[in-house]
């Protein structure tokens, strides 16, 4: 289990302590990481084999109450015995980890949205309909037996069928997109209750037909929900979303300006609202990358050592990811090489990567780019912090946004409750809404092209502050 588990109580430990939140907030890092779930104290050290991946440390130092009750099943609470150390002190119960008081209006505020939540599982909207999930995984299976069909039945060494050809390598690079989602969907948790049926269904839409690590995703992507657009505090502390790290080539905060410390990082922050899709367009790429690093061969930029270690983090079923790896390259590359010469099959996987790349990432921005960023040590309470970090995407009339969004249209109710299924988000959107209305508290959403606009123009802001802020660099 690691240091934090292998320590079950004893009867002279510590278990009957009570702890200040002065000294909850000196375990903040990975190998020393207490957090606070209902009041009650629990030490984390070194569970580098926690099955959600490093997002646990996220809240070290932390109170992780909602965080836990949003990401884990009913049962789960009693897995945490081996890791309970004392509780919080009486007096220390309300005030905000850094010792502030919460006033009347939090508190109240918090048993609101604990009560929506209750509310929401009474409607049974954290319920799958197994049909919706079968047509969803059949219509984009089908997307890549069409792609593969138009490259097959088009194999003339013309310009008609070369057009033909590039719109199939488009077309899989939409598959590649919608793959994402359903794997985002299923190793949330929203398609499946027994989670490692959900973790090897993973692996079909994750690995075997998208080309992603799901342990490399999972445990960025579960890292980057907790804490969305939020700066760690310190370098060994794990409390920040790995989504902003996007250093030296785009700034989404003026406190990351000051990593533009080369000539070349400030080119990149200056021209960044004209390099952004550019850098969409080759995201996959990288992203295959890091896959391939992160179940084959990881390295110091792969994201799987232990931070000051010479460590790995565990791989959940290794062979499998690896293995199902392989067969996505087997099948994406005979595709591609089925095309009548080598120049055609480099232009069918330049076309279908750029095509995944800029389809998925222009969804990734409009969620949460140019939205506001926080610092680890005073960002708000769980439900502020979603709403305030995230974007929402107006629907069309056509249902055509919400189709090719995958569900993160409605990013803030996934956010809030990320293992409510897509097709329950709409309920959600509703109950969400008047609540936020009720409590005060920023929502918003706006169109695909004006959300985009905005994460352009914000881009622009930060460059420009480049220069205004810091006219030494």
């Amino acid at each position: 289990m690691g240091k934090g588990g292998e320590r079950p109580p004893q009867k002279d430990e510590m278990v009957a302590s009570e702890f200040a939140w002065s000294e909850v907030t000196k375990h903040r890092s990975p190998e020393d990481g207490w957090l606070m779930i209902n009041n009650k104290i629990y030490d984390v050290s070194g569970w580098h084999d926690h099955p959600g991946g490093d997002v646990i440390f996220t809240s070290a130092g932390d109170d992780a109450t909602d965080t836990f009750a949003l990401f884990h099943a009913a049962g789960t609470s009693k897995h945490l015995a081996p890791f309970l150390i004392g509780k919080l002190k009486e007096e220390d119960r309300k005030k905000w980890s850094d010792e502030r008081p919460k006033g009347e209006e939090q508190l109240e505020f918090e048993k609101g949205y604990r009560r929506l939540r209750l509310e929401m599982k009474n409607q049974g909207l954290f319920k799958s309909n197994f049909l919706f999930y079968v047509y969803k995984m059949g219509s984009t299976f089908l997307l890549a037996v069409l792609a593969a069909f138009l490259v097959g039945a088009f194999s003339e060494n013309t310009a008609a069928h070369f057009a033909v050809r590039t719109a199939g390598a488009v077309l899989l690079g939409i598959f590649f997109q919608q793959c994402g989602w359903l794997c985002h969907e299923v190793c949330h948790h929203q398609v499946f209750q027994d989670r490692t049926l959900g973790r090897f269904i993973g692996y079909v839409w994750g690995n075997l037909a998208q080309g992603f690590s799901v342990g490399w995703w999972m445990n960025k992507h579960n890292t980057h929900h907790s804490v969305p657009n939020v700066h760690g505090d310190h370098d060994g502390a794990q409390n920040g979303d790995p989504d902003i790290d996007t250093m030296p080539l785009l700034a989404w905060s003026r406190s990351m300006l000051k990593k533009a410390t080369t000539p070349m990082a400030q080119w990149c922050v200056k021209h960044q609202a004209f390099t952004y899709f550019p850098l969409l367009s080759v995201a996959r790429l990288s992203w295959l990358q890091q896959s391939i690093e992160y179940a084959f061969k990881p390295n110091k930029y792969s994201g799987r050592y232990i931070a000051g270690t010479d460590k790995l983090k565990p791989l959940p079923y290794e062979n499998v990811e690896r293995a199902s790896l392989v067969a996505h390259y087997a099948w994406y590359f005979a595709i591609a090489f089925s095309c009548p010469s080598v120049f055609d099959a480099v232009w069918f996987v330049a076309v279908s990567n750029v095509s995944c790349g800029l389809s998925l990432a222009l969804v990734f921005g409009l969620g949460h780019n140019g939205m506001a960023v926080y610092d680890a040590a005073h960002r708000p309470d769980y439900w502020k912090l979603q709403v305030t970090t995230t974007r929402n995407v107006k629907q069309d009339r056509f249902g055509f946004v919400h189709w090719f969004c995958g569900g993160l249209d409605y990013q803030v109710e996934h956010h809030l409750f990320p293992t409510v299924p897509r097709h329950n988000l709409a309920a959600t959107n509703k109950l969400v809404q008047k609540f936020c209305k009720e409590y005060g508290v920023t929502y918003h959403e706006t169109t695909i092209w004006d959300g985009t606009v905005e994460v352009l123009n914000h881009l622009q802001k930060i460059a420009t502050e480049l220069h205004e802020e810091f006219p030494a660099m």
